[in-house]
């Protein structure tokens, strides 16, 4: 029988990426990371110059970075436990925009923090991807969790029945980037899970509109 469904990003949605990604920068590669903007290419320079890196080395690092240092990440305050007060109630599956080589990667560095969850990569805009999820699972009611503006514009374009909440846990990211619920593409922007959960559950259960 279908079930209500969860679909979640992964990074500053359930982990920390950009804290142990800077610190990562700074200890091995001689790059300071700081977001003062909500443009992720300006906040990496290297320190001998003070130069912004060139953006095919940004990819380079981000790529070795998702290889050989996800045991950095950590959760976000409360996630794990929303994450699996969620599965109760619903499937809960994550979409996470990484390449498909680090799908495994992905999968166990989950597991390892007490989420055995399936994981689906994708590249790009996440509305056609969570499309075809929808249409693989048939559920009663979908969310999507996601903390760039952009993939809920897209998801609204695609599947405009699908609970959207603009979430950014990591609050050296919040500030900075684009709120997709003031620009009308997410139902709610909610930062913390002690207050999102509540509002996810209540939505899925039909209690709330």
């Amino acid at each position: 029988m279908s079930r209500p469904l969860v679909i979640s990003d992964c990074d500053e949605v359930l982990l920390h990426m950009i804290a142990p990604y800077g610190a990562w920068l700074g200890e091995t590669q001689g790059i300071t990371f700081r977001m003062d903007t909500h443009n992720f290419v300006d906040a990496m320079r290297w320190v001998d110059t003070g130069e912004p890196v060139e953006p095919t080395e940004i990819w380079r690092l981000l790529n070795q970075f998702f290889e050989t240092e996800m045991h950095r990440q950590y959760p976000i305050a409360g996630a794990v436990e929303a994450m699996q007060a969620l599965s109760r109630v619903a499937d809960v599956v994550i979409l996470t925009n990484v390449g498909d080589s680090h799908q495994a990667r992905r999968t166990a560095q989950l597991a390892g923090h007490g989420l055995n969850v399936k994981v689906y990569t994708n590249l790009g805009p996440k509305g056609p991807a969570l499309q075809r999820i929808v249409e693989e699972y048939r559920p009663t009611r979908a969310a999507f969790i996601d903390d760039i503006a952009h993939h809920h514009n897209s998801v609204a374009e695609v599947a405009p029945e699908v609970i959207r909440l603009h979430f950014c846990g990591e609050p050296e990211l919040a500030p900075m980037i684009t709120c997709a619920h003031a620009a009308g593409h997410a139902h709610a922007r909610i930062d913390d899970w002690a207050s999102a959960l509540p509002w996810l559950l209540a939505r899925l259960e039909g209690e709330s509109e």
